[in-house]
């Protein structure tokens, strides 16, 4: 099963309700499309842009988004694929509000446990550079946004205590990390082996991965943060152009339209001799009309 091509396609995922709201609102006119696993895109044109956004909230976790990335992937042919969306800060200068652009993306997890402690097997795919340079080109134009870019750490995790064993984890072996999150890595290795497709995470900063996280999403900031990292991918998109534009429909002569060899009657009438060559079960041969 296949989507029919209609402009070029950025597929723009979230796990969070709150997160696909932030990103359906630049969408005013939308199509809900089903895939024959289940899977719901809603498809429709980002203003001011040469895109079509399909939009899907996949739920928690990088196995998940995996998963069900490389389904879309394969079923809509995506140019580009963003994952959107709010996450735990890592460092002090990065504060609530912000957005962090994943300058690459870090699976956490990997390792080997040995008799002498865990031996760290660090696994790290590097987001677009096209859309990165998007980005830092639309960061430029929103005053209203701190936009930061650096690493970003996917765990499945929340971190809600800076003191605990996996954020000193991280501190020891990842600590260019500016944000964690928990699906970014899924979505990114899904891209990376499809072949050609852009891959890029936009995170908001909705809280400080420590002890007051359950105080910072009371308050609001979640909404807030998806709201930030909403605005910053419809920014670069609107900057960032298709590899291969679709061509305007062309207004050259017919004969030109449909090859050197082909003569174009559609629309009138002949009266002469015409003299060709049948390509199909003939001979060639010349006739009337």
């Amino acid at each position: 099963m296949s989507v029919p091509e209609t402009q070029p396609t950025v597929l723009v995922l979230t796990a969070l309700p709150l997160e696909y709201a932030a990103l359906r609102a630049y969408v005013p006119e939308r199509q809900e499309r089903v895939h024959d696993k289940g899977t719901r895109v809603e498809i429709g044109r980002l203003p001011d842009s040469p895109w079509q956004l399909a939009i899907s909230e996949l739920g928690v976790g990088a196995d998940r988004a995996a998963a069900l990335t490389a389904q879309l992937i394969e079923w809509l042919h995506p140019e580009a694929v963003l994952f959107v969306g709010v996450a735990g800060s890592l460092k002090d200068d990065i504060e609530i509000g912000d957005v962090v652009v994943g300058t690459q993306v870090y699976e956490i997890h990997g390792g080997k446990q040995a008799h002498d402690g865990f031996k760290v097997r660090p696994r790290a795919l590097p987001g677009s550079h096209a859309l990165e340079q998007a980005a830092r080109s639309a960061a430029r134009d929103l005053p209203e946004v701190r936009v930061h870019f650096a690493p970003i750490a996917t765990g499945d995790v929340v971190l809600a205590d800076a003191r605990s064993g996996i954020a000193r984890h991280i501190e020891a072996h990842y600590n260019d990390a500016g944000a964690i999150e928990m699906e970014g890595s899924g979505a990114a290795q899904a891209a990376h082996l499809s072949g050609q497709v852009d891959a890029l995470v936009v995170r908001g900063i909705s809280d400080r991965a420590d002890r007051h996280k359950r105080r910072a999403d009371a308050g609001g900031s979640q909404q807030r943060a998806a709201g930030h990292a909403a605005t910053v991918t419809v920014a670069l998109l609107r900057k960032h152009q298709p590899r291969h534009p679709r061509p305007a429909a062309p207004e050259e002569d017919p004969q030109t339209r449909y090859g050197g060899d082909h003569i174009d009657f559609r629309g009138g009438t002949f009266h002469g001799t015409v003299i060709g060559k049948q390509t199909g079960n003939g001979p060639e041969r010349s006739g009337q009309r």
